[in-house]
């Protein structure tokens, strides 16, 4: 068994994801790096290496059950455990969501990677998790997703949205039944906003850079033990539910 840190970063191969895998490489610990894309895969985990980084390459789909499967046995093979999952993976299925007007199709697509894809992959890899000395999880979340902010007349959150606004509610109450499912078994469960941050999810439109997005999640991933769970932080602090 690895006696350095091991962690998972679901698309990580580019973005907030890969610097997340970055940051906590820079940390000193082995980070998977979770992706689809072969070519894009790879040459993530040749220029994190390149910077000194102990990574390595899962083939990850996270839509896909036997790919989901596969990834757990691939690091368990390799690392004997989990210390750290981040469900970083999503898609926004575009910025035209009006209701009335959005397919389903779209709703579904979103939902089935910002929603199920985490829960695939989170139970996994429980039982890697389980068998580390201080595992987290941390759910890449949105503050687009907080009902608190959505239902305030007065509050800014962007586009009317049917599908990936909504996914991130749902992947908010989820890390909340898991936080609960978990509560006492030192498992911590969180939920992060990494901001609006520039990436080719929005354009690059976002204010902020990939590597200040990722300090959320390498926040919550170092969580010390008896550390908050079942939350909602983005960078100013706790993010009304």
């Amino acid at each position: 068994m690895s006696e350095r840190t091991i962690a998972l970063v679901t698309g990580a191969n580019k973005g907030i994801g890969y610097e997340i895998a970055a940051g906590l490489g820079a940390l000193g610990w082995t980070v998977g790096i979770g992706a689809r894309d072969e070519h894009r895969r790879e040459a993530a985990v040749e220029k994190l290496r390149a910077g000194g980084a102990d990574a390595f390459g899962v083939p990850l789909d996270v839509t896909d059950e036997a790919s989901v499967t596969e990834a757990a046995a691939l690091i368990g093979e390799r690392a004997g455990r989990l210390d750290v999952l981040v469900n970083n993976a999503a898609v926004t299925g575009g910025w035209e969501q009006a209701p009335t007007s959005t397919d389903v199709a779209i709703v579904r697509t979103v939902v089935e990677t910002n929603v199920i894809g985490v829960i695939r992959v989170t139970d996994a890899m429980l039982p890697l998790l389980r068998r580390s000395p201080s595992p987290r999880i941390v759910n890449m979340s949105s503050t687009v997703g907080s009902l608190t902010r959505q239902s305030d007349p007065a509050g800014e959150t962007g586009p009317l949205s049917m599908a990936y606004a909504p996914s991130k509610t749902f992947l908010n109450a989820v890390t909340i039944q898991y936080a609960k499912a978990l509560r006492g078994s030192g498992i911590l469960v969180n939920a992060g906003c990494p901001g609006f941050t520039a990436t080719d999810l929005n354009g690059f439109r976002g204010v902020r850079t990939p590597e200040q997005g990722a300090a959320i999640a390498i926040r919550l991933a170092t969580l010390p033990d008896g550390g908050p769970t079942g939350s909602f932080f983005d960078d100013a602090g706790p993010v009304p539910w």
